[in-house]
C-alpha cells in the first residue's frame, strides 16, 4: 500500500496498493513510474505502507529526496487488504482528501481532473472508472447521468456497462476513519457497497485514458513495451522513448533486430541476426545468433541460444533455452532449468 500526501501541493494525500511494485519495468521498479505520475500532478509527500519486504522499498527510494519527494514508510503487521491497509496509515494523514491507487495498474488519467470531480460533486469517495472493450473480465461500476455510482457488480458474461474500476480513488478522511481497524477489509466488497447502502455520495470519474492491469506476465510485458514506446506516460524512464530501451553495458550486434518497445537490461548481449520484439531482457541475459524472442520475459543471466524461438514465455533467472528449442503460448521456465538443444518444440521438425 502507498499513501501519498500533498503538503504544499495542488493535490492532497494519496494511497496505493502494490503487490509487486519493485519488479523492474522499462528499466526501473514499477512503482517509480507511478510515483513519477503522482509527482507530475504536484504531489511531493508520500506515505508508503507495505506488508512485507519493506526494506526493498526504502533501500531504493530512501527518504524520496533524490526524486524531489518526501517518502514515509508504514509496515502492516499482518495483511489487511485494500481497505485495512488504508485504515492502517490513517494516523499519518494530515488533510481531508486522500487519493488512493492500486499498485498493479499502469494508467495515464489526469489525476487533478479526478480530484476536481470529487470536489465538484461533494463526494465522500470518487472512483476513476475506465471504459474497456471487453468488461466481462472485470467487475462493472454503472453510474447515473450525474456520475453517481449505482452499484458494484461482480464479473458477468452480460455486463450492463463497459465501465470498470480503474484502481484510483479519492477518499474523504472521515471515510477512511470509519473503516474498521486491525482486521482485513476489502474496499471493493465491503467499504464501497456499505457507503452506497448508507446513502453516501460515491462519484465516478469516467474517461478513456491509457489503462492496463499489470497482474499477469503478458500484461507486464505489454505494459513495459508501452512505457518504452511512450504510449503509457512516465517521467521515470532511464532514457528516451522509442522502439527499444538499451541500458548500460548492453551489447547489441548491428545485424540484430530489436524493436516493439523492448527493454535491454544492463550487460545483455544480443547476437547477429537475432530478432527481439516487445520483450523484457533482464540484466546479463544472452540472446544467441538467429534467436527469436517475442513478447517474453528473459530473466537475469538467462540464455536463449542460437536459433531458439521464445514467444509469450517467461524464462527464469539463469535458465538456458538450448539451441533451436521452440517455446510458445504461455510457457514458464523455472530459474536454473537447462533445456538441451532441440529439447522442446511446438511445431514439427522439417
Amino acid at each position: 500500500m502507498v499513501l501519498v500526501g500533498g503538503k504544499g501541493t495542488r493535490l492532497r494525500p494519496l494511497t496505493l496498493s502494490a503487490p509487486k511494485p519493485m519488479l523492474p519495468t522499462a528499466g526501473v521498479p514499477f512503482l517509480a513510474h507511478l510515483l513519477s505520475r503522482i509527482r507530475s500532478a504536484g504531489v511531493r509527500r508520500v506515505v508508503l505502507g507495505t506488508s512485507y519486504l519493506a526494506e526493498t522499498f526504502s533501500d531504493y527510494f530512501g527518504d524520496g529526496s533524490r526524486f524531489d519527494m518526501e517518502i514515509e514508510y508504514v509496515v502492516e503487521d499482518q495483511p489487511l487488504g485494500t481497505g485495512g491497509g488504508i485504515r492502517n496509515v490513517a494516523k499519518h494523514l494530515t488533510t481531508d482528501d486522500v487519493l488512493v491507487f492500486n499498485g498493479d495498474v499502469l494508467a495515464g488519467t489526469d489525476l487533478n481532473a479526478v480530484v476536481r470531480t470529487h470536489r465538484d460533486t461533494s463526494a465522500d469517495v470518487t472512483l476513476h472508472l475506465v471504459k474497456v472493450q471487453d468488461p466481462r473480465a472485470y467487475g462493472c461500476v454503472p453510474t447515473d447521468a450525474s456520475g453517481q455510482v449505482l452499484e458494484f457488480l461482480e464479473k458477468t458474461e452480460d455486463p450492463p456497462t463497459d465501465q470498470i474500476n480503474a484502481g484510483c480513488y479519492v477518499f474523504r478522511r472521515s471515510v477512511i476513519d470509519s473503516i474498521p481497524e486491525g482486521r482485513p477489509v476489502s474496499v471493493e466488497r465491503e467499504t464501497f457497497p456499505g457507503l452506497l447502502a448508507a446513502g453516501a455520495r460515491v462519484s465516478g470519474h469516467v474517461d478513456n485514458a491509457y489503462w492496463r492491469d499489470m497482474g499477469t506476465p503478458a500484461d507486464l510485458v505489454h505494459g513495459s513495451a508501452d512505457l518504452v514506446r511512450g504510449v503509457a506516460p512516465s517521467d521515470a524512464l532511464p532514457g528516451g522513448t522509442g522502439e527499444a530501451l538499451v541500458l548500460a553495458d548492453a551489447v547489441v550486434d548491428p545485424e540484430a533486430f530489436v524493436f516493439g518497445g523492448t527493454t535491454v537490461g544492463r550487460g545483455v548481449r544480443i547476437g547477429a541476426g537475432a530478432r527481439v520484439e516487445g520483450a523484457m531482457l533482464f540484466d546479463g541475459a544472452v540472446i544467441g545468433e538467429g534467436a527469436v524472442v517475442e513478447h517474453s520475459v528473459i530473466g537475469a543471466g538467462a540464455r536463449v541460444e542460437d536459433g531458439a524461438l521464445v514467444n509469450d514465455t517467461v524464462v527464469g533467472d539463469r535458465a538456458v533455452i538450448g539451441a533451436h528449442c521452440e517455446l510458445r503460448e504461455g510457457v514458464r521456465v523455472w530459474p536454473d532449468v537447462v533445456l538441451p538443444p532441440h529439447g522442446v518444440r511446438f511445431s514439427p521438425d522439417v
